[in-house]
């Protein structure tokens, strides 16, 4: 599998059964194809509905069924569609146990910059700032590395998102928590070494002494 997938598959492994749960665009849109079977989450899109369900099959799409970032999706049963003034109260509200957003850069302290590159066109932030400040558990879903450079640093070098928010990361090589103490790398994907993480990471990591291998 592409280190995608495996991401969204080790995530969704974190979502908790009675969940209200946020997908950000791209990646972490990939982990409602992954929750395992027994667990029932309700996934939010921020454009107006709850009860999303996997991507349809190929050639099953409804133009008129997307999520946030205007990708196909199926509803589940049970689903609600209402405006974007009631789908941001449920964020704001602190409603949303768990979301799980991109980013291009997170720091030690749990800091998160993901919405703008300066110089370069962007869509604007979104529903991220609210995101993260609304939900009960933030996980960003990211490559561990962009073109070779740490995406994992120090301090944060773009403008933030959001401070302190960030409660976990996950990459394709390691699953690190954010803690008061600093960034402790719980978990590592097999094949992968304690080394190897702390190569790809410019920001000190604290290994911890359970340290275990990703399962999927």
């Amino acid at each position: 599998m592409d280190s995608k997938e495996f991401i969204a598959r080790r995530i969704a492994k974190e979502l908790k059964d009675g969940d209200v749960v946020n997908l950000g665009i791209g990646l972490p849109t990939m982990v409602a194809n992954y929750i395992p079977e027994g667990v029932n989450v309700t996934l939010q899109s921020e454009n107006g509905f709850v009860g999303l369900g996997p991507a349809p099959e190929p050639g099953k799409e409804n133009k008129d069924i997307v999520n946030a970032g205007g990708q196909p999706v199926t509803i589940q049963k049970g689903a609600a569609f209402f405006d974007s003034a009631t789908s941001f109260g449920i964020i704001r509200g602190g409603h949303v146990d768990v979301t799980v957003l991109g980013a291009l850069e997170v720091d030690e302290h749990g800091n998160l910059a993901n919405y703008m590159i300066p110089g370069k066109m962007v869509p604007g932030m979104g529903g991220a700032m609210d995101l993260v400040s609304g939900a009960k558990k933030v996980i960003i879903a990211m490559t561990h590395t962009a073109k070779g450079e740490p995406k994992i640093l120090k301090k944060c070098t773009l403008p933030l998102t959001a401070k302190g928010k960030v409660s976990l990361i996950v990459t394709e090589l390691a699953v690190i928590e954010v803690t008061s103490h600093g960034l402790v790398l719980k978990e590592i994907a097999p094949g992968v070494s304690v080394v190897d993480v702390l190569k790809a990471t410019d920001a000190h990591l604290i290994v911890a002494d359970d340290l275990k291998t990703i399962e999927i």
